[in-house]
């Protein structure tokens, strides 16, 4: 009896296939899709996903190879936010019960950014609560960027303070810093939804300033906030406006104590389109994985690494990622080159040895509980 013919895989359809296609041709030439193209990404099924993030991996092998570069964030001034930013576990009237302090000295934050290169990071960026810096404020940190220059004359500093005024940028270029970042988040039509005490026009304007200064402009999005397709779509097509050569993508973390808590929108599928769909509209950007990759890709984490080129190392600014060895092994068994490394420019990271086989010791035969 012969056998029963196996089934066609759903993936083959002609209409999924032809926009991957063109999808891809488009990336590799440096092209945008259009809004519809963008959009379709998101609405693609389960059924299509493997296709979708090869088709995102063919675009950024094109660009970037198997090259990872890891960042790590230094918090200079934890919490006590004026700003309302519901997402924002450091917001106006945040109860999230997070670290809180003042400005760390510069020694603290060049021992920090240390810590981070040590670990494999090439770019460290140095993140500070608040609307803006003053004056006073720019000092400060331009005395960090020039003893973390000192040290690690290699490696990118990126600050992140908030938005800027006049002659801001200038100073934070002429004391070494290389890139500034500045998300815009979301939409501009729904802007208004997650914050009132600014706007996003005053984003947009922060990040042209960065790069009026010379800085690499790097401004990303926030996903999990209520937002739909379309805004999603709007947010990638603004960044690639604005020329953002690195652009990372959150996952919204909902803080208890936030107005954001309990917000569990996004599955893994969803956020590996996601990367997809912002991967083909900014296809020559530094995509970088950013927080709450952990807690939503979750098991789905090495797919995402096919369509990115830049994660964060080891914690966020107020909340933990997973240890800096679990992320080394994560990019060892997926054979993927780290950037920098002492042994080699793109050295493939070592693989730690395996734990080794657990006899047995519960379950059925034993008086100890099995593992179910």
């Amino acid at each position: 009896m012969s056998p029963e013919p196996l089934p066609a895989h759903p993936a083959a359809r002609p209409g999924v296939r032809d926009l991957l296609d063109v999808l891809v041709g488009r990336g590799l030439a440096g092209d945008a899709p259009t809004r519809g193209q963008a959009l379709a990404v998101l609405r693609t099924t389960d059924d299509d996903l493997l296709d979708v993030v090869a088709a995102a991996g063919r675009v950024r092998r094109h660009r970037f190879g198997r090259r990872v570069r890891l960042s790590y964030l230094v918090n200079l001034r934890s919490g006590l936010c004026p700003e309302d930013c519901t997402y924002c576990s450091q917001r106006l009237g945040s109860a999230a019960q997070v670290l809180t302090y003042s400005w760390l000295s510069t020694e603290d934050a060049v021992a920090a950014a240390r810590a981070g290169v040590t670990g494999g990071a090439r770019r460290v960026c140095l993140v500070a609560s608040g609307r803006g810096p003053s004056d006073r404020d720019v000092t400060r940190v331009s005395a960090m960027v020039e003893g973390i220059k000192r040290e690690h004359p290699d490696v990118e500093v990126c600050a992140c303070l908030g938005l800027l005024r006049d002659g801001q940028a200038e100073r934070l270029a002429a004391a070494g810093a290389d890139a500034y970042n500045h998300n815009l988040n979301t939409s501009e039509a729904t802007y208004a939804d997650i914050c009132t005490t600014h706007q996003y026009a005053d984003r947009v304007e922060t990040v042209e300033r960065a790069r009026g200064a010379g800085l690499s402009p790097c401004s990303g999005l926030i996903a999990g906030l209520g937002e739909s397709d379309e805004d999603l779509v709007d947010v990638a097509f603004a960044l690639r406006g604005l020329g953002a050569d690195s652009v990372p993508v959150n996952f919204l973390v909902p803080f208890d104590g936030t107005p954001l808590a309990g917000t569990w929108d996004l599955t893994p599928q969803r956020c590996l389109r996601i990367l997809a769909m912002v991967r083909f509209v900014c296809p020559t950007a530094e995509l970088r994985l950013a927080a709450g990759r952990e807690v939503h890709l979750r098991s789905l984490q090495p797919l995402a690494l096919e369509i990115v080129s830049s994660i964060f190392l080891g914690d966020y600014l107020t909340s933990e990622g997973q240890a800096a060895r679990a992320d080394l092994d994560l990019l060892a068994d997926g054979r993927f080159e780290i950037e920098g490394t002492r042994q080699d420019d793109a050295a493939t990271p070592a693989r730690t040895d395996p734990p080794g086989v657990t006899v047995r010791r519960r379950g059925p035969g034993t008086p100890v509980a099995p593992n179910a």
